[in-house]
């Protein structure tokens, strides 16, 4: 009786480390790790010596692909393209009296440019001379001064009573230069010491700079102002 007892618990036994061993393992139904058809990755120290040492690491690793090999440009297509390009003419037209005369030159040539620009410049414009004769020291002076001009038939004169130069007896102001030096000669040969200046003042030139194509470029068919010319400027 006791032997059949412990058979029967040898046998329970067996069917329990059976089970345990079947079930236990937490690896025992983990999927695998590759899709179907792809090997599997192992570490070297998995691998055997022999293949370890023939199949390095670096082996494994993708090809790089090769330098793309450099294409020489094409030097006929450029330099036709460069033959090709119009060759430009960059003037400066000027200068114009009035702002009109330049909005006029400008619309008449806006269609045979490639691009323009105006501008104005502040210039010193030679307007009138004046013959005079030095001041003296006082206005009592001054005023027999002009008796003395008087005298040897000299007229058209006055004493300048204010600004920068008080006291000094005015003969004339000119436009012309050549009317301007017949008085001084005129009241030099009297005995009086005359003098001559030239009277200058500011006035604005306008410019217009433009860019076209060398190649029949006429402006002056299109511009009638007067005193307008033309000369080779920088391009912009």
């Amino acid at each position: 009786m006791f032997l059949r007892l412990l058979f029967v618990l040898l046998i329970m036994l067996n069917i329990v480390a059976g089970a345990w061993l079947f079930l236990g393992q937490p690896y025992a139904h983990v999927p695998p790790a590759t899709d179907p058809g792809v090997p599997e990755l192992h570490l070297l120290s998995e691998l055997p010596a022999q293949v370890a040492t023939t199949n390095p690491v670096a082996d494994t690793s993708a090809p790089m692909p090769p330098a793309p090999t450099p294409v020489a440009p094409d030097t006929a297509s450029g330099s036709a393209s460069e033959s090709g390009t119009t060759e430009l003419r960059c003037l400066t037209l000027g200068p114009f009296a009035t702002p009109h005369d330049l909005l006029q030159a400008r619309t008449a040539l806006t269609s045979i440019t490639k691009r323009m620009r105006s501008r104005q410049e502040q210039v010193a414009q030679s307007r009138s001379w004046w013959v005079y004769l030095p001041a003296p020291t006082s206005r009592a002076q001054a005023l027999a001064l002009t008796k003395q001009l008087a005298a040897h038939g000299i007229g058209d004169y006055f004493v300048v009573g204010g600004g920068d130069q008080p006291n000094t007896i005015s003969l004339g102001l000119f436009k012309d230069q050549d009317n301007a030096r017949k008085r001084r000669t005129e009241v030099v040969a009297a005995g009086f010491p005359a003098r001559i200046t030239e009277r200058s003042e500011t006035a604005p030139q306008y410019w217009l700079d433009l860019v076209a194509a060398s190649n029949r470029f006429d402006w002056q068919s299109r511009v009638h102002a007067d005193g307008v010319d033309s000369h080779s400027t920088s391009c912009f």
